[in-house]
């Protein structure tokens, strides 16, 4: 049983945002600190990627633990589990699709957990780097 009226679940499930959270600002703010440039949320690409190297074609998907079902992290609230077990099941089948296709039209793609650019945001920015110089 939810523990707020389903006016309030809505209006806080309203409130999470897919885009432009906390750690994709700093995160991107910190890969500009390296030099690097690129677009954001780019609507016209498949699947939406936080971050666009385009002419390098390498893209940068951070996920989050409990949307794309981190298997350390994610957690499903104690209300309504099936639901949200199917719901993160098909965000996880959507991602690997998204995958395989970028992949499949020659784009490097990089899919980043966000407790690992909690941990270290650095070395994720070193790998990135790395990435971008195998591709130049």
């Amino acid at each position: 049983m939810d523990t707020v009226s389903k006016k309030r679940r809505s209006e806080i499930m309203r409130s999470v945002r897919s885009r432009d959270t906390k750690i994709e600002r700093e995160f991107r703010r910190l890969l500009r600190s390296h030099g690097l440039r690129f677009a954001v949320n780019d609507a016209k690409m498949l699947g939406k990627p936080d971050i666009v190297f385009r002419r390098l074609k390498v893209v940068v998907f951070i996920d989050s633990c409990f949307w794309h079902g981190c298997k350390k992290h994610c957690r499903f609230p104690t209300a309504n589990k099936s639901y949200w077990a199917t719901k993160i099941e098909r965000n996880k089948k959507r991602d690997s699709l998204v995958t395989r296709k970028l992949k499949k039209e020659k784009w490097r793609v990089l899919r980043i957990w966000e407790h690992s650019l909690r941990k270290s945001p650095n070395a994720i920015a070193r790998k990135v780097e790395n990435l971008l110089a195998t591709n130049s």
